[in-house]
């Protein structure tokens, strides 16, 4: 996909990768971005950057991507790319309260599969679309210090899979973004998550949306901004045992026990 001339809704806009993703597709020449985010004052602060729509929703709330789909619809075009960006990294460990697991799974997993189920029909009757669903590379390798987290990512790709297998001959393109460390709000703390993501070091979301560009232009399914995922991915399925004891040594060394 070019995204020239393209109608494209980014969640999670407001900062960070959603930002950085708004921005940049508008510098490809985008016809219009709609920036959408819970922080309604950081979403009209990326749209107000270069023209764009800024649109308030809670994304675990399937009412308020329907409104964004509709509005943007109605109001601006049909939507040709849809990036469910926003995510939340909580349920740090067993002792999490099941409160921040299911924010995890709406916010993480069910935002992604809201979108889907009212907006792909439509693509299909005009001939297909693009959904790029940001999960991480948790979602392929686990995370350290993150339960819920790397559960849900898991999931979230999972979701993605099956779209794309599902609706692949329909004309419907997926691709699930998934970096490692990515310098957003998420990252700003010391904890072991941060650490073991940041292994590898710490990308910046511009440098990231740069990856994204090519990897929607050449269609993949998984966009990898850090390159390595896909060694560590097949070191992990070659010897399942060796990879889950050496992620066991690597989070003993990161919580200080060895």
């Amino acid at each position: 996909m070019e995204i020239k001339d393209k109608i494209i809704v980014v969640t999670g806009a407001a900062s960070g990768i959603g930002r950085a993703l708004a921005n940049r597709f508008n510098a490809e020449g985008a016809k219009q971005v709609v920036c959408v985010d819970l922080n309604i004052e950081g979403a009209t602060e990326t749209a107000n950057g270069f023209s764009g729509v800024a649109m308030q929703a809670d994304v675990s709330r399937e009412e308020d991507i329907v409104r964004v789909i509709d509005t943007t619809e109605s109001e601006v075009g049909p939507i040709d790319l849809f990036c469910s960006n926003a995510g939340v990294g909580l349920g740090m460990d067993l002792d999490s309260p099941n409160s921040e697991w299911q924010a995890s799974w709406d916010i993480n997993v069910m935002s992604h599969v809201y979108a889907a189920r009212n907006l792909v029909p439509r693509m299909i009757e005009r001939g297909g679309g693009y959904l790029m669903n940001t999960s991480s590379a948790a979602g392929l390798l686990n995370q350290i210090g993150g339960a819920a987290y790397g559960v849900t990512k898991h999931a979230a790709v999972g979701f993605g899979e099956w779209l794309a297998l599902s609706h692949a001959h329909q004309g419907i393109k997926v691709s699930m973004l998934c970096p490692q460390a990515v310098r957003t709000a998420m990252t700003a703390t010391d904890n072991v998550s941060t650490q073991a993501a940041a292994n590898d070091g710490m990308m910046e979301p511009e440098e990231l949306a740069e990856v994204v560009i090519v990897g929607l232009r050449n269609e993949s399914f998984l966009i990898l901004p850090h390159p390595e995922v896909k060694e560590y991915m097949r070191r992990k399925t070659a010897d399942y045992d060796r990879w889950i004891s050496g992620m066991n040594r690597l989070h003993l060394r990161l919580v200080g026990v060895a």
